[in-house]
């Protein structure tokens, strides 16, 4: 049955428009004490002399970005130059511009992965549109520290859950290629590509082939593995610089002992909580639990360098938590 034009406009109103609202408003409506970007009028320079050195892509993006917010306000819109200035600068207004592009991407592969093959909770688009709300609130309230990569990591890793989820569901070797290049390109872009490979374990790894000493679904993890490792070493052979490291610093410590860092961590561990409540299939339970232990040295790295408090490292995993909750092992409803 086709689409009516009322359902059709509710449609962009609720995935595109308003999560661009939200956005707006968590970028202009206030600000973050944890960081100052919208004071930096160029891309600051620990973008390029840090671990962010390794993220060429989204670095390459701001740089243009902000000539091209720069030119745009100098020669195109020259009234709107007092008004843009007080607002920010044309490294924000872009990196606002960009993010917010990727995040209106990210809402609508959510909702290609929430029509996917749907448990009988969000069968109906009411309750679907709850669960796609949450997650678009999950994404925004990251956003009190901003960078110029994690929204576009966001999208990729989504892009993903959807490519192997589409390749679980029809079995065809395009979807699984698509992951494969998508995976070395996203890894150009932030580390989160590596969560892939954690969900595409989770998915097809089974312990008890490999008791009976089967291999198949390992050697479908091992292309994706490469198309990380391959990338991210090579990035780290050709950005030499003594500025440069393979981490920030280590802040375990900072971890167990700021109170700000064990908010970050107690939030999370409430909402994943939480959320793994919902699941009332057991094979739900037990995918959720491959793709932690998949996950781990991701995890074990945000608890080595990365900060608690910086929920966005998170981000992933939450979501992850929440498509699987509502993800119909069972019963494919779906028609590709």
């Amino acid at each position: 049955m086709l689409t009516t034009n009322d359902e059709k406009i509710n449609g962009f109103l609720f995935v595109i428009i308003l999560p661009f609202l939200l956005y707006f408003m968590s970028y202009y409506g206030f600000e973050s004490s944890y960081t100052r970007l919208k004071s930096s009028e160029r891309p600051p320079e620990f973008l390029f002399n840090s671990v962010y050195a390794y993220r060429v892509i989204p670095n390459f993006i701001s740089v243009k970005m902000t000539d091209f917010v720069e030119y745009f306000i100098r020669y195109q819109t020259p009234f709107l130059k007092d008004f843009l200035s007080k607002n920010g600068t044309p490294f924000y207004h872009g990196l606002f511009l960009v993010n917010s592009f990727f995040f209106i991407l990210c809402s609508l592969i959510l909702n290609k992965i929430f029509t996917l093959n749907p448990s009988e909770f969000i069968i109906d688009i009411k309750m679907r549109r709850i669960v796609h709300l949450l997650s678009i609130f999950f994404i925004v309230i990251t956003q009190y520290a901003p960078t110029n990569c994690d929204t576009i990591a966001l999208f990729c890793y989504l892009s993903g859950v959807y490519l192997t989820f589409r390749y679980y569901l029809t079995q065809k070797v395009r979807f699984y290629l698509f992951l494969v290049i998508l995976i070395a390109v996203s890894t150009f872009v932030r580390e989160t590509a590596c969560l892939n490979i954690a969900f595409f374990a989770a998915l097809f790894f089974n312990f008890n082939e490999l008791k009976k000493l089967q291999f198949k679904s390992i050697l479908a993890i091992i292309p994706l593995i490469i198309a990380f490792i391959v990338p991210y070493l090579g990035l780290r052979q050709i950005v030499v610089n003594t500025e440069v490291a393979f981490v920030e610093g280590f802040y375990i410590n900072r971890n167990f002992t700021s109170p700000f860092n064990l908010a970050g961590l107690l939030f999370v561990c409430i909402v994943m909580y939480f959320i793994y409540k919902f699941y009332t299939e057991d094979v739900n339970k037990e995918f959720i639990k491959k793709y932690l232990f998949f996950s781990l040295p991701y995890l074990l790295m945000i608890t080595l360098v990365g900060l608690f408090w910086e929920i966005r490292l998170f981000l992933p995993i939450i979501l992850t938590f929440l498509i699987i909750a509502f993800y119909q092992f069972k019963t494919l409803k779906y028609k590709s």
